[in-house]
């Protein structure tokens, strides 16, 4: 092979070069095919036909790395140096808190991405080929440059093909292009820049022939085909962490630094002060645990894990736990449209007969509707060219429908179903239709003529001889050409009137619709026809033009709402898709679509043209983007995030893929969606709804709103106990709290009291909000002076607790019990004042009407932790191992009056800063 062809095989310019030039550069015989010997040569050359994948990461790398985390680094040395001082029962527990860390964050992590495994299996398959001049099958694994392989209907297309034969073929790229509908192939040169789904003269690996026969050369294979390019996009592309994992990434560091820092400056102190090193290492390790929030890991895991039960019942399934919260803050969502916005059923809506222009009720392929004039039913009697027109759309058509599971299914071109259906509606059948007409031969539809023509049998009273009637249905440009009369409203012939109809193919082309026409043509003496068998030449000219059709893949009545309810809530939507820009916008028009008032669409060949600057502005700006390539839907993405927004990205075939796993969240359908498309998302829709994306957004929200809630009631606690032993440090006291006591505090108090707001029911505001700002940090202003508010509170119930039990007592076990048992008082005042039953008993308490949502889950962890904290100071096992002593009713009491001012303090950070 030629330097020149090399170069060739890596532009994919090979839809550019004719048959004899592809013939030329791969040195191949269409007759004969390739000589086994030239095969094993080019095999050896270029390699299997398969897609290269990566080794996924073992197991237990991915263990080991869950303890990669900054604050796990300070309890694994903490329980080091326990370990050290011979504190065995201590360091067991530390180590024991961040074992238990590790294992939720390998259990939440998702399987390793096998997206490039999946796109593997999607192109092995076997292929019918020419070699030595024989017929053969092999697995496509075999196939090299050059071989020539024939495809029939049903055959999955086993490397990328430069056709150089087809008979009405016709191969489904859905998964490929994004184009719902069956492409029908030829073999003409096309220009250069073709887009990839207009290569009408290629056929690519992992396609399927719907129809016909054909014959093509194997360009290209393995990763050199467009699905490899793809697979090659897919590793390419960042592996973003979540917006959550980011901003905790970044909590955690600067809490790192802050620790490790106080922590050292507390060792400094306590050695001026006269205190031994071991004392010091006691003090300071208790101040790094109080100020760790061991629990926050498993309260989120918690939290999105609740979302993900809450997103199943509402036909979204999470392939990776973040993803929960990542879609609540999404900024931009960009939607395939067919099956997604769209019904996925071809519907007609408008029909054109007799100088009339109908409307027609309905949507998909349930038989269910009506045909209106001017908003009224039709009189059918006095509607013969509309008749004509929907008999025509019936007869000449090879598709039927059928009910599967209760849903009407079309088997075979969506097109042709609509047409049946809107028969269907008015009560004709085909079975009764060709009773009385039956078929007696078929042109099949072929892109060079762009029409297909049946030939049936009509009955004659007058004469003994067999009498015919052709119906044709094509473009408007192949059946007008051929026409010179039409039908008036009463089926009387009156001439063409070609500029009224094209002026009606437009206002139909303007809406969206794709425009068929119909036409007939009566034979007197079928006879005449060669034994019955139709030819081209019959319908060259003297057709009868019948009307036209406009048929569309309607929207979604829910998917219209969720749009809406998505803008309104500030995030924006845009449409990617495989299908004509020209229909896209229409639908975007209809349902809402809108970037400041306009609907911009852009195709995927001026997107190529543009400059960057110019790029990132029309990505920005548009709102529809058609015809797009796979590489072209990636640097959208991409340009959308450098931009700072957060994209949810929604797909369903192999060409998605690269995107979907470049996104923030990658959405796949879990009808039509690809095996492919499924492995590179983070969320898979059950229903293949856009609608269950927005449902998905508020589920989002919510378990934000939710985390927000976790993080304001965790950390104050934390920050309570550090400075209590910060201060006590600094002020040569006893510490009124111990390391062990605050793991307590930290795991099983928190969790047990933090875990019902991961319960906490959605706001009904929650999308009347507009998305969070990317940029803004986890801990906001207004939740850090929450935070250190409530902290100072929890700082002056310990201490000041300990330190007046301590001086009446002299037992410091009691006064380090009593201590604990009252900030735990006041923690149940705090959840109950941030919970959305605290507001509701408010609310009721000044009469207001408030909706009471489902706020078990809080009474539960309440009672739980009553439960827990009895234990943990009335059981000796639990005396000996936490230092605690047993308090009597009055202790108990005075506890829990001490803890009832939070509700004051609650109720005045809630005015400033509220969280739901």
């Amino acid at each position: 092979m030629t330097a020149t062809s090399q170069e060739i095989i890596q532009s994919s310019q090979w839809h550019h070069l004719s048959i004899q030039e592809v013939t030329r550069h791969l040195d191949t015989n269409l007759e004969t095919g390739l000589t086994s010997a030239v095969a094993a040569k080019k095999r050896e050359r270029f390699g299997a036909n398969e897609l290269k994948s990566k080794p996924g990461t073992s197991p237990l790398l991915r263990f080991l790395l869950q303890f990669n985390q900054p604050l796990l680094y300070i309890l694994l040395i903490a329980g080091a140096i326990k370990a050290f001082l011979g504190q065995w029962v201590n360091a067991g527990v530390i180590w024991g808190v961040t074992l238990i860390n590790a294992i939720i964050g390998f259990v939440q992590e998702s399987k390793a991405e096998s997206a490039i495994a999946a796109l593997a299996s999607s192109v092995k398959t076997n292929a019918t080929i020419i070699r030595d001049g024989q017929k053969m099958q092999v697995p496509s694994t075999e196939l090299v440059p050059g071989d020539v392989v024939l495809l029939a209907s049903g055959d999955k297309v086993p490397a990328d093909l430069r056709l150089v034969q087809a008979r009405n073929l016709q191969v489904n790229e859905s998964a490929l292009t994004g184009e719902s509908i069956a492409i029908e192939k030829n073999i003409q040169l096309l220009d250069i820049d073709t887009p990839l789904a207009e290569r009408t003269n290629m056929a690519y690996a992992g396609s399927f022939v719907t129809f016909g026969t054909g014959k093509g050369i194997v360009v290209a294979i393995g990763d050199a085909t467009e699905t490899g390019r793809i697979s090659q996009l897919i590793e390419q592309g960042t592996s973003l962490k979540t917006p959550l994992t980011r901003k905790f990434d970044k909590f955690s560091r600067t809490l790192l630094y802050i620790i490790l820092g106080i922590a050292a400056l507390m060792f400094a102190v306590g050695l001026g002060y006269g205190y031994s090193w071991v004392e010091m290492f006691e003090a300071a390790i208790a101040f790094a645990v109080s100020a760790i929030p061991e629990g926050l890991p498993a309260v989120v895991t918690v939290t999105l894990a609740i979302g993900v039960s809450r997103m199943a019942r509402r036909h979204a399934i999470v392939r990776k736990l973040p993803a929960v919260e990542t879609l609540g803050s999404a900024t931009v969502i960009c939607s395939d449209k067919t099956g997604t916005l769209t019904e996925n059923q071809m519907t007609v809506q408008a029909i054109y007969a007799g100088d009339q222009s109908y409307t027609v009720t309905g949507v998909g392929y349930v038989p269910q509707g009506k045909i209106l004039l001017n908003e009224k039913p039709v009189n059918w009697d006095n509607s013969s060219a509309l008749q004509e027109c929907i008999k025509a759309g019936l007869l000449c058509n090879d598709s039927h429908l059928e009910k599967k599971n209760g849903q009407w299914q079309v088997v075979g071109d969506p097109t042709e179903g609509a047409l049946i259906v809107v028969a269907n509606k008015v009560g004709i059948t085909r079975s009764s239709l060709e009773e009385e007409m039956p078929r007696l031969d078929v042109i099949p539809f072929e892109s060079e003529f762009q029409y297909m023509a049946t030939l049936h049998e009509t009955s004659s009273f007058a004469s003994d001889k067999k009498q015919g009637t052709i119906y044709v249905k094509g473009s408007v440009e192949a059946i007008l050409k051929r026409c010179q009369q039409m039908l008036d409203v009463e089926g009387n012939l009156i001439p063409l009137d070609a500029e009224t109809i094209h002026q009606e193919v437009d206002a139909m082309a303007h809406q969206g619709l794709r425009v068929l026409a119909f036409a007939k043509k009566t034979v007197p003496d079928v006879e005449t026809l060669c034994t019955t068998s139709l030819q081209h030449a019959d319908i060259e000219n003297d057709l009868i033009f019948l009307g036209l059709q406009g048929m569309i893949d309607p929207p979604r009545k829910e998917a219209i709402k969720a749009v809406q309810a998505c803008q309104e809530a500030g995030i924006q939507v845009k449409m990617i898709t495989g299908d004509h820009a020209v229909t896209a916008q229409a639908i975007a028009r209809s349902m809402g679509f809108n970037k400041n008032g306009e609907v911009l669409a852009f195709t995927g060949s001026q997107l190529a043209q543009m400059g960057k600057s110019e790029l990132a502005t029309a990505i920005e700006d548009g709102v529809v983007f058609a015809r797009v390539a796979p590489e072209q839907k990636l640097r959208i993405v991409e340009a959308l995030q450098s931009r700072g927004e957060v994209v949810a990205m929604t797909g369903d075939g192999v060409n998605d893929a690269p995107a979907l796993k470049q996104a923030d969240i990658g959405i796949a359908m879990g009808g039509a969606g690809t095996e492919v498309a499924k492995e590179a998302s983070d969320m898979i829709l059950t229903d293949d709804n856009f609608a269950s994306i927005e449902a998905a957004v508020e589920e989002g929200r919510t378990v934000y709103r939710n985390l927000l809630k976790a993080i304001a009631f965790i950390l104050p606690v934390n920050g309570g106990e550090s400075m209590t032993i910060l201060i006590s440090v600094l002020l040569a006291r006893e510490l009124p709290i111990l390391s062990l006591q605050v793991l307590w505090l930290n795991m099983v108090n928190s969790i047990t009291m933090t875990v019902p707001l991961a319960f906490e029911p959605k706001s009904e505001r929650v999308m009347q909000k507009p998305p969070r700002n990317p940029s803004e940090p986890l801990l906001s202003p207004s939740l850090l002076q929450r935070i250190l508010a409530i902290s100072i509170f929890n700082w002056i119930l310990i201490f000041g607790v300990f330190e007046w039990i301590q001086q009446t007592t002299g037992n410091i076990n009691l006064a380090r019990t009593m201590a604990i048992q009252a900030l735990v008082a006041g923690r149940i005042f705090y959840l109950l004042s941030i919970s959305q039953l605290g507001s509701a008993v408010i609310a009721s308490i000044r009469g207001i009407r408030h909706r009471i949502n489902d706020t078990s889950a809080i009474v539960i962890g309440i009672a739980c932790t009553v439960i827990l904290q009895i234990i943990f100071s009335q059981w000796n096992l639990m005396n000996s191992l936490f230092s605690t002593a047993p308090l009597n009713l009055n202790q108990w009491l005075i506890c829990l009056l001490i803890g009832l001012p939070m509700v004051i303090v609650s109720a005045l950070v809630n005015r400033f800063d509220p969280l739901d």
